[in-house]
């Protein structure tokens, strides 16, 4: 039993944190509109198909739909494609995952806000400290002469303010709004079709929809799809069977190290002092924050 979980947490984690590498593979293929738009329509298709195999595709209501879909939009769109467009813009993967860090520390933050309850001191003082990490790390990398290099580093946060608030929506509709909650394949198939839908417009007008199809990029693409949305996505729900949701949440903390060690394996990132200090100030507000803590909202939450 032991063996089997430390197995799925280890999946888990690489799989997950591999959606940074397999972007930046990609991205030499297709813009970061349409490798989204390709990878999330491939990914829709592929529910719709196995939903209708076992006969549990159904319309489940526009109330329900459009909350899941406006999730689904945040949380794997706007997320991604802020992500991407740092890649694009040469930002190493390590510092990209390390930003996006900062998302359960406010989620933390502002999950009181989503149901009426009061913020404990503790978890904003933990979101300030872990912001101060980030920009440790973010601010010493920045070339500030060049206007790209400022842009570039601070995309990431458009990733922190999508996820955080497709997280709140999501423990709001689980704690005030249980009605409009859907299965997890079925809003997996949601989600994955309004992300598509938002992203066509952007891709066909900037891109042109414009991608290389050779076998590196649809490698890169089969991987994305199966092994980080579909089976990072399924490992998390069976760890969710086996620990409770605190101990699940705290892997997405192992996001930045592990993602800076593939990074270097990868592609030759190399890191810098201010990078590990950074590190270690995010996560001094991460365990400040998860003091007596019930656990992130990242139900909702795919790469």
């Amino acid at each position: 039993m032991l063996k089997r979980t430390i197995i799925l947490v280890i999946g888990f984690v690489l799989f997950w944190n591999s959606g940074f590498i397999g972007a930046e593979y990609g991205l030499p293929y297709a813009g970061p509109f349409t490798l989204l738009f390709w990878r999330y329509l491939a990914l829709a298709v592929f529910m719709l198909l196995y939903l209708a195999a076992r006969g549990r595709l159904h319309w489940v209501g526009w109330p329900a739909a459009s909350v899941n879909m406006l999730v689904g939009v945040l949380a794997h769109g706007g997320w991604l494609t802020c992500v991407l467009l740092s890649l694009d813009y040469d930002v190493p993967a390590g510092i990209v995952a390390l930003v996006v860090a900062l998302q359960p520390l406010a989620t933390g933050a502002f999950s009181g806000m989503a149901v009426g309850e009061k913020t404990p001191l503790h978890r904003w003082l933990g979101l300030v400290i872990g912001f101060g990490g980030v920009a440790l790390a973010v601010l010493y990398r920045i070339d500030f002469s060049y206007p790209g290099s400022v842009f570039g580093y601070l995309i990431p946060l458009g990733s922190v303010v999508a996820i955080t608030i497709a997280s709140l929506l999501q423990r709001r509709m689980e704690t005030v709004g249980g009605k409009h909650k859907l299965p997890v394949d079925l809003n997996l198939f949601y989600q994955a079709l309004a992300t598509a839908i938002a992203l066509f417009l952007p891709a066909l007008f900037v891109e042109s929809l414009t991608a290389q199809w050779t076998a590196p990029f649809v490698y890169t693409m089969i991987w994305l799809i199966f092994a980080v949305s579909l089976g990072a996505y399924a490992l998390m729900w069976l760890l969710l069977e086996r620990l409770d949701a605190t101990k699940v949440a705290s892997l997405f903390y192992l996001g930045p190290p592990v993602t800076m060690l593939m990074a270097w394996v990868a592609f030759g990132d190399k890191l810098i002092l201010t990078d590990v200090l950074g590190l270690m100030v995010v996560l001094t507000g991460v365990v400040l924050t998860q003091r007596g803590s019930p656990g992130a909202s990242f139900k909702g939450k795919s790469q």
